[in-house]
């Protein structure tokens, strides 16, 4: 499976999302994370080796790729449409990021606009979602209204997300109360992913 996390705005939490996905399919099977963005966020995410997973950069992934039942792609933040269609076409699943923030979902929904000229392969996944507030709700019945296809979990604003970064390890191995639901909010959308290309 080939399953490509895409974002046309940076900040939309692209490589947390990709880092927790690929270790929830790693469970699975064989996983291995693709960096393909020019920041190279996955790869210093896992500079300690500490990932349950591998991480390679682009040009290094294709020697790699036949080794793995599932790949991940941290794609490049915002794609010209030629590598949006790119994606499109050699990927099982796209996944969209997007925090509640009102330009964010702006920015999602023209990305969903160029995509579903391409394919209906992709899907919506609300990140950073503060349950202190309205405006997750108000996102959530947003993008529901746009009718773009979305997961049913969102992921929530955790400081632990940060600093499992700053450690080199996914967020259920980061000390901290709360971890265990971050981690729980990314196994519940990867059941969902494995629903939906079942």
């Amino acid at each position: 499976m080939i399953i490509s996390v895409v974002a046309l705005k940076g900040g939309v939490g692209k490589t947390t999302t990709s880092i927790h996905l690929a270790a929830y399919f790693q469970e699975k099977a064989p996983t291995l994370l693709i960096d393909a963005d020019k920041n190279r966020s996955a790869l210093h995410w896992s500079r300690e080796d500490t990932l349950p997973f591998m991480v390679a950069s682009q040009a290094g992934a294709t020697g790699l790729v036949k080794q793995y039942t599932h790949i991940i792609v941290d794609t490049q933040a915002r794609p010209e449409p030629d590598e949006l269609k790119d994606l499109a076409q050699g990927s099982d699943l796209l996944i969209l990021p997007t925090t509640p923030n009102h330009l964010d979902i702006d920015v999602t929904i023209k990305a969903v606009e160029l995509l579903s000229t391409m394919t209906d392969n992709y899907r919506v996944l609300l990140t950073q979602v503060d349950s202190r507030t309205k405006t997750g709700r108000e996102a959530r019945k947003a993008l529901e209204e746009a009718k773009l296809p979305l997961f049913k979990r969102e992921i929530p604003r955790l400081v632990a997300f940060e600093r499992a970064a700053e450690k080199g390890v996914i967020v259920k191995d980061y000390p901290d109360p709360r971890s265990t639901f971050g981690w729980l909010c990314y196994q519940a959308v990867g059941k969902e992913m494995f629903a939906l290309m079942t």
